[in-house]
C-alpha cells in the first residue's frame, strides 16, 4: 500500500515512515507541508493520504481540498492525524472527507494496522 503522508514535523515524519516500512507492507512517500505535497502529488498514485491538521502555511483540510482536485487523487481515502481529540474536531474532519482520524501522539507498533482498518471500513 502506498501512503502519501503529509507532515510538518520531521520526527513525526520519520517515526511515521519507520513504524509503517518496518511493520507493515507500505511505501511511504512524505511531503513536510501542503505546498510540497501539491507539487509532489503528479508523481505520486497513493492508496492513501495521510495528513497532519495544523500545519504552517496550509493546513491539512486546506492541503486535502486541494490535493482533491486532482482528478487521479480525487477519491483516495484520506485519514487525519491529530492531538486535537475533541469530538466535534474529529466529527468535522470525517464530515470534511475523511475516512478516519489517527490521535497523536499515536502508537508506532498499531499504526499500519490502524491505517488497513480505516482503509478496509
Amino acid at each position: 500500500m502506498i501512503v502519501m503522508h503529509v507532515e510538518d514535523d520531521a520526527d513525526i515524519r520519520e517515526i511515521a515512515q519507520m513504524a509503517l516500512e518496518m511493520m507493515g507492507d507500505f511505501t511511504v512517500v512524505q511531503f513536510d507541508c501542503g505546498e510540497a505535497a501539491l507539487e509532489g502529488a503528479g508523481g505520486t498514485d497513493p492508496d492513501v493520504i495521510l495528513l497532519d491538521v495544523m500545519m504552517p502555511g496550509m493546513t491539512g483540510p486546506q492541503t486535502l481540498a486541494e490535493l482533491r482536485k486532482l482528478p487521479h487523487l480525487k477519491d483516495v481515502p484520506a485519514i487525519y492525524m491529530t492531538a486535537r481529540v475533541q469530538p466535534s474536531e474529529i466529527d468535522g474532519l470525517k464530515n470534511a472527507g475523511a475516512l478516519g482520524v489517527i490521535v497523536k501522539p499515536f502508537d508506532p507498533v498499531s499504526l499500519a494496522q490502524q491505517i488497513t482498518d480505516l482503509v478496509a471500513s
